[in-house]
């Protein structure tokens, strides 16, 4: 049982030698072909700058719509009662001019 040791036609074969690299550091990105390392950087920094701004603008809506929800309660009974202060000087000052003009009838 003598075989070649030729491989089958469609098998691929290793053409090169492929050493491991050491351990690139926590963050580091590969620069991609033609582009300088420092521009990556920038970009991904951008990208991040991007998604951190979109984050912060939905969560502080989101807080500030709470916040003057909460406040807006708080104000409900103070405002309640300025109102009805208000609606009964009013009156009370529209019946005491209406008074003032319309002439005493007799009985």
């Amino acid at each position: 049982m003598s075989r070649s040791k030729v491989p089958p036609r469609f098998v691929p074969t290793l053409t090169e030698v492929v050493l491991p690299t050491p351990a690139a550091p926590v963050g580091a990105m590969p620069a991609a072909p033609g582009m300088p390392s420092s521009d990556l950087e920038e970009q991904l920094v951008q990208r991040v700058l991007q998604r951190v701004d979109l984050m912060l603008e939905r969560r502080l809506r989101e807080s500030v719509g709470q916040l003057i929800l909460e406040h807006t309660q708080s104000l409900a009974p103070r405002l309640r009662e300025e109102i009805e202060h208000v609606v009964r000087d009013s009156v009370s000052q529209a019946f005491e001019q209406e008074a003032a003009q319309t002439p005493a009838r007799t009985r």
